[in-house]
């Protein structure tokens, strides 16, 4: 194993550089989620965890809306994320 040694304030150059990054890397994923996104079926199962047929559940019975264009079924993103916001369950333990 090799160690490299640096000035202290080459370190904390390079932590404040790391912490600039990580701003902008959570300004830009705030971006993604706040745009009118549309996500497919295999998005969904994936983001959901859940099967194809229970994806299909929630849109027969109205969990989910969703669009079809080209005999491909669309969800928004938003309403994913809706759905998980409605579903949160808050802890009833306070510490």
């Amino acid at each position: 194993m090799e160690v490299v040694v640096i000035e202290s304030k080459a370190f904390n150059e390079i932590i404040k550089k790391i912490d600039e990054i990580e701003i902008k890397v959570e300004k830009a994923v705030s971006k993604t989620l706040n745009k009118e996104e549309w996500l497919d079926v295999s998005e969904v199962c994936d983001v959901l965890k859940v099967s194809k047929r229970t994806l299909q559940n929630y849109r027969d019975t109205g969990i989910l809306g969703f669009s079809k264009y080209g005999g491909k079924v669309y969800f928004k993103a938003k309403e994913i994320k809706e759905y998980f916001e409605r579903n949160y369950v808050k802890p009833t333990v306070k510490w």
